[in-house]
């Protein structure tokens, strides 16, 4: 596997903004998911009364799509973490368009193409890195 050098510090910008915008998209999620009451979640998104362990595992995903975004490129340790987070945000939210396709909620995937989108950018660009210090 090659190590990509990037030449453009614009490049490596544009990346760290696209993986804060995820982060923060995912964490919150997570924070909603899984500490909103069941109540609220169920008036602000009525799929969440299906299944209350649906919740509780997606939130438990978006959360670690979060950190896995973040925490390995900036600690550098294991930064190749970041490319296989991406992955899995990617199939998160592939899996969240079906769910709403399936539901009949087209209209309401936008979010999920956008964020599929940007993970897929990450991936793509984060695909063989080394870390800062090798």
């Amino acid at each position: 596997m090659e190590i990509r050098q990037y030449t453009s510090k614009t490049h490596n910008i544009t990346l760290w903004i696209a993986q804060i915008i995820l982060f923060l998209l995912f964490i919150s999620g997570a924070v909603t998911k899984l500490f909103f009451p069941a109540e609220k979640l169920a008036a602000m998104w009525p799929w969440t009364a299906v299944n209350g362990n649906l919740v509780i595992l997606t939130g438990i995903l978006d959360a670690l799509a979060a950190f896995g975004l973040i925490l390995p490129m900036m600690t550098g340790i294991a930064p190749k973490l970041t490319f296989f987070a991406a992955l899995g945000a990617a199939g998160l939210m592939m899996g969240a368009i079906v769910f709403h396709i399936g539901r009949g909620e087209a209209e309401h995937i936008g979010i999920n193409v956008f964020t599929l989108l940007v993970a897929l950018f990450i991936a793509w660009n984060r695909k063989s890195v080394k870390s800062p210090s090798s």
